[in-house]
């Protein structure tokens, strides 16, 4: 416990940051330390477990609150085992946690909602990287994760086959118990979780064997998705149904697909538009050429006319990314990069010089028209 960093420092966000700001976080330090970015790496898939970890308190308002007011001991389950809790008695943080704001003599926390009514399940965010070509033109894959599901031996009532669960006589089957405590100011009532049931509203007397009577097991899930031409970098695709196991009958939450799209050694995008270098000699600038420009459909001519200027661009309509819309695509812009000759020899110096000496200034537009403002500025 005392080895956990706190989980606001391993997001880097402050401790009233806001829901977005806490996802914004997530994504920045996921991508940061995913571990198909850093093949390998272990202190990598450390750091990544840890932000994981981080965001799955954080994330959740009631563990946020917890962990708010009791710090890592208010989110681990584990926490006290063995040698009793820190405050005293082996009890539940999260009744304590209610206790505190399950309401007070009426300010409203009375309203809680049935424990037996059905209840959607939590969404499951998961990061897939994937390569610029299938970014731009679609791909078809397989996602591996960990959901939490309805377990299949008891249908979810947590109790063995052959038995059921009883509701609680303690607390009617509301989860819920008042108590009262006499104060300076009268009696005041506080609702707390009920210790029968530990809130569910049921008595589970035979548990089931799989699931240890919680309804639910957590499994690895494979789910095959198609990402759809056109994606960009932190695009989300929700996957409908594959997050967690609803409770109670309730239906299941979704799959939040974030995308990490790999740079790529050539190419740039830039909206839905692709930039590239494109490297030329001096000879080819001068003369003109047949260049051969690569583009995400594979390669195609394109003719250099002569003179072309080092950081001019020509475009190549409709070979950029297609638009996820599916109506059209970007286009792909060209810049020229003149690479300059090195390590010549005394041979090829020599030409170099003649030629310059056979070039006049009529050759060299903007030379000429800079020694024209030296002359305005400095004189002859």
């Amino acid at each position: 416990m005392a080895d956990k960093r706190d989980y606001y420092e391993v997001l880097g966000i402050q401790k009233g940051a806001s829901e977005d700001e806490i996802k914004k976080a997530y994504r920045k330090s996921a991508k940061k330390y995913h571990p198909d970015l850093h093949p390998g790496d272990k202190v990598a898939e450390e750091k990544f477990k840890e932000v994981n970890e981080a965001y799955e308190v954080l994330s959740d308002s009631e563990k946020r609150a917890r962990y708010d007011q009791f710090g890592h001991a208010g989110v681990d389950p584990n926490f006290g085992a063995g040698g009793g809790s820190p405050f005293g008695q082996d009890v539940d943080i999260g009744d304590i946690f209610n206790s505190f704001f399950g309401g007070f003599g009426g300010f409203g926390g009375n309203r809680r909602q049935n424990p037996n009514a059905p209840r959607r399940g939590n969404d499951v965010e998961e990061q897939l990287v994937i390569s610029f070509e299938e970014a731009a033109k679609g791909c078809k894959k397989t996602i591996s994760y960990s959901n939490v599901i309805t377990c299949d031996d008891c249908h979810g009532t947590g109790a063995q086959k052959g038995t059921t669960a009883e509701t609680c006589s303690a607390c009617g089957g509301t989860g819920r118990v008042t108590v009262s405590q006499r104060s300076p100011f009268g009696v005041v009532q506080t609702q707390r979780a009920c210790d029968s049931c530990r809130g569910r509203g049921k008595i589970i007397k035979t548990p089931c064997r799989t699931c240890n009577g919680n309804g639910r097991i957590r499994r690895n899930k494979k789910v095959d998705i198609t990402i759809p031409a056109g994606i960009a970098d932190e695009q989300v695709l929700n996957v409908g149904g594959h997050g967690n196991s609803g409770i109670n009958g309730g239906p299941a939450g979704d799959l939040h697909v974030y995308i990490r799209v790999k740079p790529h050694e050539v190419f740039e995008r830039r909206g839905d538009d692709v930039w590239c270098e494109m490297p030329i000699t001096v000879s080819q600038a001068i003369l003109g050429d047949e260049v051969t420009v690569p583009t995400i459909d594979g390669k195609v001519s394109y003719s250099v006319h002569e003179g072309v200027q080092p950081g001019d661009v020509f475009k190549l309509k409709g070979k950029g990314i297609p638009h996820l819309n599916g109506r059209g695509r970007g286009d792909q812009y060209v810049r020229m990069n003149i690479e300059i000759p090195r390590n010549l020899n005394s041979k090829q110096k020599n030409l170099i010089k003649e030629f310059n000496a056979a070039l006049g200034d009529k050759n060299f537009s903007k030379l000429k028209s800079f020694r024209e403002k030296l002359k305005k500025m400095f004189g002859d």
